[in-house]
């Protein structure tokens, strides 16, 4: 899978974290219907290597499925035999390690210069500011452009669809988008609320700018 070129075309990641698995593969099925093509199913999800797997059935061999909070060596192999075929960790770690040599590419959460530093000299694709608001919002991505400007970023960690905005502005490859998207669709939530919030942040990385927000 060519990871840093699809960050590229379409410069949204749907994280998809819940307690309820039959909901989350819902929500997952959902997303890509209204046109979300990369989406990251975090293994700190209850049974997320089952909607991985069921996803992967339902999707086809083509479709871009990916696996989040990937943290350890162990992790990274049971994404990949359960069918995902790309990996996010939200630090640098065994997990990467693991999935570069699995031939996964990798999203690989960083803070620092020197997470950039060591999560490339892992063979990352891209690199997953994480936590983003917490880092500094979109003053630290411009921060961090100034030493690494080609590299791509992919903010994550309380971006709602204004901040994504104005993270991609700020010249975010990609924005990684979890509860404000997801609202409670992978707890047994409303799916028609979710394909509202999904159409507003569609419209935000193609256009850059927030339309309405979705119903919460």
């Amino acid at each position: 899978m060519d990871l840093l070129g699809a960050l590229h075309a379409h410069r949204l990641v749907a994280i998809v974290r819940g307690d309820d698995p039959d909901a989350a593969l819902k929500t997952v099925l959902t997303l890509v219907e209204e046109g979300v093509a990369l989406v990251e199913v975090s293994l700190s999800g209850r049974d997320a290597l089952t909607v991985i797997n069921r996803a992967r059935a339902a999707l086809g061999p083509d479709a871009p499925l990916g696996a989040g909070t990937v943290l350890s060596a162990d992790d990274a192999r049971a994404a990949h035999g359960a069918g995902a075929d790309f990996v996010v960790t939200p630090a640098v770690g065994d997990g990467v390690t693991a999935a570069r040599e699995l031939g996964l590419p990798v999203l690989a959460g960083v803070m620092t210069p020197t997470d950039i530093l060591s999560a490339l000299r892992l063979g990352a694709e891209a690199l997953k500011i994480f936590p983003a608001a917490q880092a500094g919002g979109p003053a630290y991505l411009r921060a961090l452009r100034g030493p690494f400007p080609g590299l791509p970023f992919v903010p994550v960690g309380g971006v709602d669809a204004t901040a994504a905005a104005e993270y991609l502005a700020a010249g975010a490859t990609a924005v990684g988008v979890g509860s404000p998207l997801i609202g409670d669709a992978a707890d047994g939530g409303d799916l028609d609320a979710l394909r509202a919030r999904t159409r507003t942040f569609l419209d935000v990385v193609r256009t850059g700018v927030p339309a309405a927000e979705g119903p919460a």
